[in-house]
């Protein structure tokens, strides 16, 4: 059994650059963040450990410093936590500001803002609580149900798949031939990377492992990514989700992680997977001894668990 990795995988700038943010700033002073830092449980449990709060809502609080997460949030928010008496320590990931400049843009410049993404995620949040008026879509059949305007622009979460981002950008200009549509591509350049490797591994793979948080938008996205070019796709958290079942009778097993994926946690999955394809290298062949059924007058050797 061979095992191969993704190109592009796991952690990237914006991740790394939070947490060493959070645990630098969490040496000096007590520290809260308000919401999880990064969609991964075992990079949340670690800062638990380390004595870092996590609270979902302003009135949770406990610390005179509040950190905002990778995800970025609105000006509104901000401005919420700053007449609250709390000091702002921002962990905004640079290409959500880039996302949020882009927004900014379209609205100044006239458009009626629509983004892609999941509604209710925590970006998605971030991009529109300060827009008065805005819509948020992640299929054609979100677009089929949106009011026609004469200007529509268009930005997108940053870890949504840019194929998909743009079939929804030309489904929303066959829908409204009329209106203009501006599209500014917001989507990352690790997303991208990520998502493009991925192709090229599960085309190449018998199974698939993806490793990521269970609330990893961009980790669920590589496992529908790699869905559609290998028919067994797994995505894990830790290596105790791993079964031996999943690899049997199986040459080559690829590995991708999402953004917010500890290298260590990968490297867990990888070393298991190396382990079992040691044990089947090492797995004795069935014994073969002489048979003496009279049915084999050749006397050829087969193996002992099929003698009569």
């Amino acid at each position: 059994m061979k095992i191969i990795r993704a190109e592009h995988l796991g952690m990237c700038f914006g991740v790394r650059d939070a947490i060493q943010l959070a645990l630098e700033q969490s040496q000096s002073e007590p520290l809260t963040i308000l919401g999880d830092l990064v969609h991964n449980e075992t990079v949340l449990a670690d800062l638990n450990a380390r004595g870092i709060r996590v609270a979902r809502e302003l009135s949770g609080v406990g610390t005179h410093t509040v950190m905002i997460t990778a995800h970025g949030t609105s000006w509104k928010t901000m401005r919420t936590v700053r007449d609250s008496g709390f000091k702002i320590v921002e962990a905004t990931c640079p290409l959500v500001h880039v996302a949020h400049r882009a927004v900014a843009k379209l609205v100044t410049e006239g458009y009626f803002p629509i983004i892609i993404g999941k509604r209710g995620h925590v970006e998605v949040r971030g991009l529109t609580e300060d827009l008065e008026d805005f819509d948020v879509v992640l299929s054609e059949e979100d677009i089929l149900e949106l009011k026609e305007r004469a200007r529509f622009g268009v930005a997108a979460q940053t870890t949504q798949p840019i194929e998909k981002v743009r079939a929804l950008v030309d489904c929303l200009r066959q829908r409204f031939p009329n209106s203009e549509v501006r599209f500014i591509d917001t989507v990352c350049q690790p997303t991208k990377q990520r998502q493009n490797a991925a192709i090229e591994l599960a085309q190449q793979s018998d199974v698939v492992v993806v490793i990521g948080g269970a609330h990893s938008n961009n980790t669920h996205e590589l496992v529908k990514t790699c869905s559609r070019y290998c028919e067994r796709v797994h995505h894990v958290q830790t290596v105790e989700d791993l079964r031996v079942e999943w690899f049997e009778n199986v040459e080559v097993v690829g590995v991708t992680a999402g953004t917010s994926t500890p290298d260590k946690s990968i490297k867990h999955v990888e070393d298991w997977l190396e382990g079992l394809a040691e044990r089947k290298i090492q797995a004795p062949s069935p014994k073969l001894q002489r048979s003496t059924n009279p049915q084999n007058p050749m006397n050829e050797a087969v193996p002992a668990e099929h003698r009569d």
